[in-house]
């Protein structure tokens, strides 16, 4: 029972660390990557579909991201769509391919961004000791419900502390990966 509830625990950190990298690997460091238009939704014939559905996109260079629309009439909206986002950029349509240039990030701009990583990662260790406290809540209805004795209860708190504390540091190494990334320029 008790191996349940930290197999949990650690699927539900694993999770929360996962969704902690792919939420910071949207904010833009200067480098092109396909995953900053990830969040981009283009309305489809009435229905909010998101880019990816619609085109293929590539890094052509290190600040230019290329956009190859599946259906050619759907270029003025997936540049409309791009334009309303809140990233910043102005993409310019070739022919079947939309460029998308990558503006240099200034100094208090990267600063920003490194306030808006911060904020995230601090979601992130909030998180996992959400699933902490979860789990020490379980182990705790079963000292209660004496299913277990006290010395389990106190091993299980232990080792799920252990877990803990190694998701928070995951959370900070992809924090100080995602600092020194935005900082690289």
């Amino acid at each position: 029972m008790i191996n349940e509830i930290q197999k949990d625990a650690q699927d539900r950190m694993e999770k929360s660390v996962e969704a902690l990298k792919n939420q910071i690997s949207k904010i833009r460091t200067g480098r092109a990557s396909p995953s900053l238009l990830d969040g981009i939704m283009v309305s489809y014939y009435g229905t909010a579909t998101p880019l990816r559905q619609l085109a293929n996109i590539t890094v052509e260079d290190v600040r230019t991201l290329a956009i190859s629309v599946f259906d050619r009439s759907m270029s003025p909206a997936i540049e409309k769509a791009i334009m309303a986002s809140d990233l910043g950029l102005n993409p310019s349509s070739a022919g079947t391919v939309i460029r998308v240039p990558l503006p240099a990030l200034t100094e208090e701009r990267r600063k920003d961004l490194i306030k808006v990583v911060r904020a995230e990662a601090e979601q992130g260790r909030i998180a996992v000791r959400n699933v902490r406290r979860d789990a020490n809540e379980k182990v705790k209805a079963l000292l209660k419900d004496k299913e277990i004795s006290e010395d389990d209860e106190r091993r299980s708190q232990d080792e799920i502390q252990k877990m803990t504390d190694s998701y928070i540091k995951k959370v900070d190494e992809a924090l100080a990966h995602k600092e020194a990334e935005l900082m690289d320029f």
